[in-house]
């Protein structure tokens, strides 16, 4: 470890909110109705072993490394890339995979806030029983005027933004740290509550069946390679890795802290809030006679129709929604906060002005985003080839494209081959704690493994 990290640089108070923070950041809007779908589709357990094994692979170690490189460097990702660089011998250019990092958090956040405000529009309608006797028409034709009133969405995208801004402004401890503190354990709390509602209520058992029966016929129907991939895709992406919030978090982070174990807790808590999240769902589809497979439709077109159908559809809705929400902020704030470290140390402004910088121009940015269901709904940034068709990419579309499927590969491909190859390998093996076993197979993943899975995540998301 350096010894001229800076005195200065804000730090986690206490390892539970540190962990707390990132538990928040992986267990994202993905988290919620993602994963427990993919699970569902691709052969219950038996993608889960081919996720678990996955995140072992690729997110485990690309997490560690986000975070050792932060850590060690106490600053923005940027700055932080560039003194793990000279600190190896290496060139400083190594600095651009923090550059990207925040570019791609910036891109993210845009749209990501955009969602953020549908789950709380549907929050708000939940709790007035909007969707009350409503069938699949009904509830759609609700998504699809929101989409296609502008300033609907606009409220509900600044006020999701301005949710965001206000605790990161608060800093590291009294912002991100004390909202993760309360924002997580109610989020357990609704999720825990609408399992146990559907346990009681619902038809659980086929939730369960969905979930978690061992389906190698269903895996091999999808397609063994491709359910192989989404299981990697999603290892790399639900960690939040790629887009420097590790590397933002790492740098808050004290030397007594257990880099392996930690990161071992932060997956375990994802998979079981992912998990869970399925049995808030599906039990509610089984016994309302819907479809699971209605994705991405599934949590604004029909989950409503459920709700307005079942006994206290009000109550169990309206905390879905709220479940919803927290999800997507502790998410955010995680998004947001490399964008502001970065202007705190590279600017003479302070962390609430560099606060409102960033997620002024997020937010505009996300604007834009959300014109492209509407106004700009004609406009094509790009165009694709997906399946033998061309597809045009709006400016959702293409922010989601550029950031999520190219620059989020690149820059972890980018992270871990900087760890692998080019950094102390004796510095790191004693930094980790580990037994010479558990190093050999660590340089075996780090150096081979790892990388190889990342390219074929790229060139899938890529080309496929």
């Amino acid at each position: 470890m350096s010894a001229s990290h800076k005195s200065s640089h804000s730090q986690w108070s206490s390892k539970i909110g540190f962990l707390m923070a990132a538990v928040g950041s992986a267990v994202g809007l993905g988290s919620i109705w993602k994963f427990p779908y993919m699970t569902g589709d691709s052969g219950g357990s038996a993608f889960v072993i081919v996720f678990i094994i996955s995140i072992a692979l690729i997110g485990f170690p690309v997490l560690v490394t986000e975070w050792l490189i932060g850590r060690r460097g106490q600053s923005n990702p940027a700055a932080s890339f560039r003194k793990a660089a000279i600190a190896n011998n290496t060139s400083p250019a190594w600095s651009i995979l923090g550059y990207s990092g925040i570019l791609a958090a910036f891109m993210i956040l845009s749209f990501y806030s955009v969602i953020g405000g549908w789950s709380l529009n549907y929050t708000a309608k939940a709790g007035m029983n909007a969707f009350a006797g409503l069938n699949g028409d009904a509830t759609g034709a609700i998504f699809t005027d929101m989409l296609a009133s502008p300033m609907e969405m606009t409220i509900w995208h600044t006020i999701f933004m301005g949710l965001t801004a206000f605790i990161i402004a608060n800093g590291v401890s009294s912002g991100i740290e004390k909202a993760s503190k309360i924002l997580m354990p109610a989020l357990a709390i609704i999720l825990l509550f609408i399992v146990g509602y559907n346990a009681v209520n619902m038809e659980f058992a086929k939730g369960v069946a969905f979930l978690f029966k061992f389906d190698l016929a269903r895996m091999q129907e999808v397609g063994v390679g491709k359910v192989l991939m989404a299981a990697l895709g999603h290892a790399f992406f639900c960690l939040s890795l790629g887009m420097a919030i590790m590397v933002s978090y790492g740098s808050y982070l004290k030397e007594d802290v257990d880099l392996l174990s930690t990161a071992r807790t932060v997956i375990i808590w994802d998979i079981i809030f992912s998990l869970a999240a399925g049995l808030a769902i599906f039990p509610i589809l089984f016994s309302n006679n819907l479809d699971p497979a209605a994705v991405p439709g599934l949590v604004f077109v029909t989950l409503p129709i459920a709700f307005g159908q079942m006994g206290f559809g009000v109550v169990v809705g309206t905390l879905f929604f709220l479940l919803l929400t927290f999800a997507a902020l502790t998410s955010s704030i995680s998004i947001l906060e490399p964008i502001v470290e970065f202007l705190e140390e590279r600017t003479p402004m302070s962390r609430k002005v560099c606060t409102i910088v960033g997620a002024l121009a997020t937010w505009a940015v996300g604007i834009l985003a959300l014109l492209s269901f509407n106004e700009l709904k004609d406009f094509a940034v790009f165009t694709i080839v997906k399946g033998g068709k061309e597809i045009p990419q709006g400016i959702f579309d293409a922010l989601d494209y550029i950031s999520s499927k190219i620059m989020l590969p690149i820059t972890g491909l980018g992270t871990i081959i900087l760890m692998g190859w080019f950094m102390n390998q004796q510095a790191i093996k004693d930094e980790l704690g580990m037994s010479d076993t558990a190093w050999s197979i660590w340089q075996i993943i780090v150096k081979f493994i790892a990388p190889i899975g990342i390219v074929a995540v790229f060139l899938t998301e890529l080309l496929g």
